[in-house]
C-alpha cells in the first residue's frame, strides 16, 4: 500500500477558528478593496488549508445573500427531507412486500 495514493483525512476546524477566517477575509477585502489572494494570505496566517478557507467564504456568502446558492439552512433541510424519503420508500417496500405475501396466503389456491 503507497502513501501516495492514500487520501488524507479532512481536517475538522473548530466553528469559532471558521468564524473568525471568514470575517478576516471579510474584512481585509474591505479595507484593502483586494479580492484575489486574500482568501490565501489569510489561510497561511492561520495555518488553514486554501481551499477550506474558501469553501467557508463562499458558503457565508451564500448565507449571507450576497451570492446565489444553497444556504446552509437550506442544505440541511434537504438532506432531513431526502433521509425521510428514503425511509418512506423502504417502509413503502416493505408494506409492499407484505401485502403480496399475505394476499398469496389468502388466496385460498394450492401452491405449486
Amino acid at each position: 500500500m503507497g502513501d501516495s495514493k492514500q487520501r488524507r483525512r479532512p481536517q475538522k476546524y473548530p466553528v469559532e477558528l471558521r468564524e473568525r477566517a471568514v470575517r478576516m477575509v471579510f474584512e481585509v477585502r474591505e479595507q484593502t478593496g483586494e479580492k484575489h489572494g486574500v482568501i490565501t494570505r489569510v489561510a497561511r496566517e492561520l495555518g488553514v488549508g486554501t481551499e477550506s478557507l474558501r469553501n467557508w467564504v463562499h458558503q457565508a456568502e451564500v448565507d449571507s445573500g450576497r451570492r446565489a446558492g444553497t444556504s446552509s439552512v437550506d442544505g440541511e433541510r434537504i438532506a432531513a427531507l431526502e433521509k425521510e424519503n428514503r425511509e418512506l420508500r423502504r417502509a413503502n417496500d416493505i408494506l409492499k412486500a407484505a401485502s403480496v405475501f399475505f394476499a398469496t396466503e389468502l388466496d385460498g389456491r394450492p401452491k405449486k
